[in-house]
């Protein structure tokens, strides 16, 4: 008898499958950054300053993962028992935001007469700017009203001000959300970035470390909002000259510079597209990783161990995680903590051991030239110290 009867006699039809739908990829690697900074832990935004340092060390996976995953690097460090110093004091920051209160007072009416003044003084005077509402939920909320607020303002003409806008910039694979100081649009529709900083400019200029930092930290919104620019048609044109607002001699009066960008937007772009993707640095990682600082130190030692470093003095100034890695790349003798310079030089030579083998001709080729050189260098040392040690004999004998 055949198994197959009519509809009436099959019985009830089964219940329908209740499998929740595949995880999209993107949601896949937000589940695991989230695992991987702790359950409980939220998240720290990737801000412009530590994209700049991020973009200065492009071969550091610890940081790209540390800084996808939205770790607090200075509880980590603290966790791990190498505390950094790093970062602004509270003086600082309250000076800092003092300051920026008072250039954008009344409407922005002084930082427009400074971006017309520095930017673009052929435009006509911004004396009725318009300054949008920004305020939306969340960051991606904000990142599309900022976005709909610059393609207005861009149809609209005329001076506007967008104070503490939202941008979104792809690093990796993962979404940073970058919050300029302000952005201006332009009569004709173009776009500049304002950086505001508490450091003086004395004479109309100031210290030169931090003018590079501060367009290095500019580079990076001037290129998430050519991301923005992008999907308007037509587009927009970004500038390239960003004006910086500090303070004038030692008042509190505002003073600006125009600043040019561009050497430091390219080499912001090449050295975040060289960025190894998140997801991968995250799928290289033992399962059951987390960074989360309430863990135990040998835990979270191992944890931060998994993911390759590449220490250089320079991340003293730029990373919190710095003195651990310092200490490490001591212990392991690499040459990294030398300075990025020596290391290019060394070639395939990344221990401090290997270089002393390499100069006492025990190891590495003879044709390489960094051997070659070493082994040079120590021939005219070992001479230079025998002519040293006779004429000490020759002046005993005497």
């Amino acid at each position: 008898m055949s198994e197959f009867h009519g509809s009436a006699s099959r019985g009830p039809a089964p219940e329908p499958s209740r499998t929740p739908p595949p995880r999209t990829r993107a949601t896949r690697l937000r589940h695991r950054l989230a695992e991987l900074r702790g359950a409980d832990v939220p998240a720290k935004a990737l801000d412009a300053r530590a994209l700049a340092a991020l973009a200065a060390n492009p071969g550091c996976r610890r940081r790209a993962i540390l800084d996808g995953a939205g770790v607090d690097k200075a509880k980590l460090a603290s966790a791990l028992g190498a505390p950094s110093g790093f970062g602004q004091s509270q003086f600082a920051l309250t000076r800092g935001n003092a300051f920026e209160a008072k250039v954008k007072a009344d409407g922005g009416a002084e930082l427009l007469r400074l971006a017309h003044t520095r930017l673009d003084p052929g435009a006509e005077p911004p004396e009725a700017a318009a300054v949008p509402d920004l305020t939306a939920q969340g960051p991606e909320g904000r990142t599309a009203r900022t976005a709909l607020a610059l393609r207005e303002a861009t149809r609209t003409g005329g001076w506007t001000l967008l104070d503490h806008p939202m941008l979104a910039l792809d690093v990796a694979g993962s979404l940073a959300f970058l919050e300029p100081d302000a952005v201006v649009v332009h009569p004709d529709g173009s776009w500049s970035v304002v950086e505001i900083k508490s450091f003086p400019m004395l004479d109309g200029s100031a210290d030169p470390a931090k003018v590079g930092a501060a367009a290095r930290q500019a580079a990076v919104y001037v290129l998430a909002l050519e991301d923005v620019a992008a999907r308007l048609d037509p587009a927009p044109r970004v500038r390239h000259r960003v004006l910086l607002v500090c303070p004038k001699d030692f008042s509190n009066l505002p003073a600006g510079s125009a600043v040019d960008v561009r050497k430091q937007r390219a080499v912001t772009a090449r050295q975040l597209a060289r960025l190894t993707r998140i997801e991968e640095i995250a799928d290289a990682l033992p399962e059951g990783t987390c960074f989360a600082p309430d863990r135990d130190t040998e835990e979270l030692t191992a944890a931060v161990a998994a993911v390759p470093a590449t220490y250089a003095p320079d991340c003293l100034s730029t990373c919190e995680l710095a003195f651990h890695c310092r200490e490490r790349a001591r212990a392991a003798g690499a040459v990294t903590r030398l300075g990025r310079p020596l290391r290019a030089e060394l070639g395939g030579l990344t221990t401090v051991e290997d270089v002393l083998a390499a100069a006492r001709g025990e190891l590495g080729d003879p044709d390489d030239p960094a051997v070659a050189a070493l082994r040079r260098a120590a021939a005219l040392r070992a001479e230079a110290l025998q002519e040293a040690r006779a004429r000490e004999v020759a002046a005993v004998c005497r």
